[in-house]
């Protein structure tokens, strides 16, 4: 088995590993220590919609209006 791991779910284990909620702009940051350094945040949106949309991420909007992601309990299929 290969140690493959993807961009998705390298964010994934970021985003679950944060101790508050994660807004586009935090993990737009978060790939500067990881193997996609340049990814950016158009990037990021579409990891985060597609982390939604798989189950492992939950989208609120927090007071000020901003959609901001939480780790649900399926974190760990991504």
């Amino acid at each position: 088995m290969s140690d493959h791991i993807t961009r998705r779910t390298w964010l994934a284990t970021a985003v679950t590993a944060e101790p508050t909620p994660i807004t586009t702009q935090r993990a737009a940051q978060l790939p500067a220590a990881s193997p996609w350094p340049t990814s950016g945040r158009n990037t990021a949106r579409k990891d985060l919609r597609a982390l939604t949309a798989r189950g492992v991420l939950a989208a609120v909007d927090d007071i000020n209006g901003r959609r901001v992601y939480l780790p649900t309990d399926g974190s760990a299929a991504a």
